[in-house]
């Protein structure tokens, strides 16, 4: 009986793993749902419930995690070796801060979403986007301005013109988004006919 309950641990820790674990190449759109398909359902998903494109999705999720589930701030350090506090509460995929991610839970009504899921940080990145398009009126497809929205927050949106640093980053988004948006067009029909066999 015990030997059945290691290996049934065993087994869910390797599904947990083989979910969770980073794409190889998170720098093409078609790598990585060829390696998690069903992040792209996820992500196809979020985009039909929210209007966000799959490419935006993905070039914001590389900007703030690079595809890594237990994502966090680095912690600051005092006098440049002892380890302090970190500077926000940002974690996982989408390195939503703990009162956003909050508001997204109360305003969605998806009480046990999960920073740490792909699937709920696709679809958090959909409610967010979505509100920042209704707020600030900018469209889901300006990559460049939806990142800045999302990074600096609606109310401090309106500054980032003082900001260098956040105005390089927005540009990365917008590059990686046009180069998502070109590679998810080469493997989009093998994308939508393939099919997976759980068991």
């Amino acid at each position: 009986m015990i030997r059945y309950k290691i290996l049934l641990l065993f087994f869910l820790l390797s599904i947990i793993s083989a979910c969770s674990s980073v794409p190889k190449n998170t720098a093409d759109g078609c790598s990585i749902f060829s390696e998690k398909y069903f992040w792209y359902k996820h992500s196809k998903k979020a985009e039909k419930k929210w209007g966000t494109p799959i490419y935006l999705q993905l070039a914001i999720i590389k900007m703030e995690s690079d595809f890594d589930w237990l994502a966090k701030p680095q912690r600051q350090k005092i006098f440049k070796v002892i380890p302090y506090k970190r500077p926000s509460s940002s974690f996982g995929y989408s390195q939503a801060v703990k009162g956003t991610w909050k508001q997204y839970k109360e305003d969605t009504g998806n009480k046990f979403a999960s920073r740490a899921s792909y699937k709920d940080s696709v679809d958090f990145i959909g409610w967010y986007t979505n509100k920042t398009k209704s707020i600030l009126k900018i469209p889901l497809t300006d990559a460049f301005r939806q990142y800045l929205a999302y990074h600096e927050g609606w109310g401090g949106y309106k500054n980032y013109k003082n900001n260098q640093k956040v105005i390089l980053l927005a540009k990365k988004v917008e590059n990686n988004s046009n180069k998502y948006k070109k590679q998810l067009e080469d493997c989009k029909s093998s994308l939508s006919t393939k099919r997976y066999i759980l068991f």
